[in-house]
């Protein structure tokens, strides 16, 4: 087992590269630590760690680990004593299936796919959590389209669905948007608003426990830049533009994405990154112990 890299901080430890008139203070006051190195970081490729409200789940997906039944698969992992060895969760299928999210109640589990009988490219999908495992998967009303959708994630009001699209309009490319929880559908899809979307790409956010601060990804293309962190606050209705996270979170010369905040501790957040000195052919799985405070308090 690889051991986990450690960065403590004292103080508050906000954006590395100026910041946005507004935006409250992120405080990293703990470590930033490899997730159960071996067992769900792996030496493959695992990417978007969301974990159970009470701990005891974890699912994840991962482009190139082997024993699933397609390219793309969610895997799953239970605490006892330690990790369990992880397997494909049992609504993986031969196709695409990645960006899984819990809710905060821990009732759903939100997730990409390309399987068929979508809109068409990457839908947006959920599966109810039972006594015994997974019901059936229903795909999400009111905000797939036919080109992509990505990285679900429910806000911790359970009502606002955050995701990233490039079907909706925008600025261009992949970009973030909000929808409004109705019933078993959603509706009033909506840009973030203010000048967080850009023609670069805008993907993988996830909300910290204040439901207003959001840390998301952004690359000028996904398909051939490096990807970093950056995070964006809601000030006056608008979104600021984003402040690139310290070199702690962003890996240098490498990509950094995929954040989701844990529901067991809302005061950490989980990444996927690929630190060469860890793993030079896949990426990882990291937390960090991430506060949003107020300026002035």
């Amino acid at each position: 087992m690889r051991a986990a890299l450690l960065f403590a901080f004292a103080l508050v430890a906000g954006p590395a590269r100026g910041r946005d008139a507004g935006t409250p203070d992120v405080q990293i006051d703990g470590t930033v630590e490899e997730v159960a190195p071996g067992i769900i970081s792996s030496q493959y490729s695992d990417v978007r760690l969301t974990i159970s409200p009470d701990g005891r789940t974890a699912l994840w997906f991962s482009r190139n680990r082997p024993g699933g039944p397609g390219g793309y698969d969610i895997w799953i992992s239970r605490r006892g004593v330690g990790w369990s060895l992880p397997v494909p969760v049992p609504f993986d299928s031969v196709s695409r299936d990645f960006d899984p999210a819990f809710s905060r109640d821990g009732r759903f589990v939100y997730f990409a796919s390309d399987r068929p009988g979508g809109a068409g490219g990457d839908d947006l999908y959920r599966v109810p959590v039972t006594p015994s495992g997974f019901g059936a998967v229903e795909p999400l009303g009111g905000v797939n389209t036919p080109r992509n959708e990505w990285a679900p994630m429910l806000a911790p009001d359970g009502r606002t669905l955050l995701f990233a699209s490039d079907g909706h309009g925008g600025a261009g490319r992949m970009d973030l948007f909000t929808a409004r929880r109705a019933g078993r559908s959603f509706r009033d899809v909506r840009a973030l608003p203010g000048r967080l979307n850009t023609p670069a790409d805008e993907f993988d956010a996830t909300f910290l426990a204040d439901g207003r601060t959001i840390i998301f990804s952004r690359s000028r293309d996904v398909n051939a830049d490096d990807v970093h962190l950056f995070l964006s606050s809601l000030v006056r209705g608008e979104y600021t533009p984003g402040n690139e996270l310290f070199d702690a979170i962003n890996t240098p010369g490498s990509s950094t994405y995929a954040p989701m905040l844990d529901w067991s501790d809302t005061d950490r957040v989980t990444f996927t990154t690929r630190r060469p000195a860890d793993n030079p052919r896949g990426a990882d799985l990291y937390r960090a112990n991430v506060r949003v405070r107020e300026r002035g308090r």
